[in-house]
């Protein structure tokens, strides 16, 4: 079709990159040290690029050019705002480990390694107590603020869990998190892609199994697919299984 369309005079063009910044649907890159359109069909033809030129480089013309297509235009940035906040999440956590190891940062989040000594809880304890003990080995435990290495993965081994599945099952401690390194999160409300992080943790050391446990629903099937994904990745071969809790508490498969 034929339609109005910006040009860009790469004589002109000192690859400042204003124009790039300013085309918000991202239409232009600089490639080469020159701004060059490289989305045709994400140029809106508007001209947001124009008066951030300080050549005069870019102006509008007509010709044949593909349509423009919003719903790309959209994707795109959808897929940029979740590449950044990843990144900065990236740069938070290993900031955060960098604090921790030089003694500062905040006390919540500093990575630590627990000794529930049984025999020791076994004295403590009344001959007749029934009370639960904790079972967690480390601190933190959620996906996204663990160190991607650390003294506890040493010989570990790993339980990844749907953050939900220790309010449905009661005995979360006992069957599952005893003895492993504890991994929660939920894929839905996170809305990040895990996959990443665990093939660094596995990848990286000394993993001796891996327990998947989730829930029934279909978006813990995001933590499967990652957790799956970063065992293909990491090149190992370490035994893992999957179990699946109902929501009323039961186990329905392992």
């Amino acid at each position: 079709m034929i339609r109005k369309i910006i040009h860009i005079d790469e004589e002109k063009c000192n690859g400042c990159g204003l124009c790039a910044s300013a085309c918000h649907e991202g239409a232009i890159d600089i490639i080469d040290g020159k701004a060059k359109l490289v989305r045709e069909n994400f140029c809106d033809g508007f001209g947001d690029c124009l008066p951030n030129c300080p050549t005069g480089a870019i102006t509008f013309e007509e010709r044949e050019a593909p349509a423009y297509d919003e719903a790309a235009v959209k994707e795109s940035q959808r897929k940029k705002m979740e590449e950044k906040l990843m990144t900065e999440q990236e740069q938070n956590m290993m900031k955060e480990v960098a604090q921790h190891a030089a003694g500062h940062g905040c006390p919540g989040s500093r990575f630590m390694q627990f000794d529930h000594n049984e025999e020791h809880q076994e004295e403590q304890a009344p001959v007749a107590s029934v009370k639960p003990v904790s079972r967690l080995m480390q601190w933190p435990c959620q996906i996204k603020l663990l160190p991607a290495q650390a003294p506890f993965y040493d010989g570990a081994k790993l339980l990844i869990a749907a953050d939900c599945t220790a309010y449905a099952y009661a005995n979360m401690h006992e069957d599952f998190m005893k003895g492993k390194i504890t991994l929660i999160g939920c894929p839905k409300l996170d809305a990040i892609d895990y996959s990443e992080k665990l093939t660094e943790i596995i990848a990286n050391n000394d993993i001796k199994s891996v327990t998947i446990v989730r829930m029934e629903v279909p978006c813990c099937g995001g933590l499967q697919r990652a957790v799956e994904t970063a065992l293909k990745k990491s090149g190992k071969f370490i035994p893992w299984q999957v179990i699946t809790i109902s929501r009323d508490g039961r186990i329905l498969d392992c």
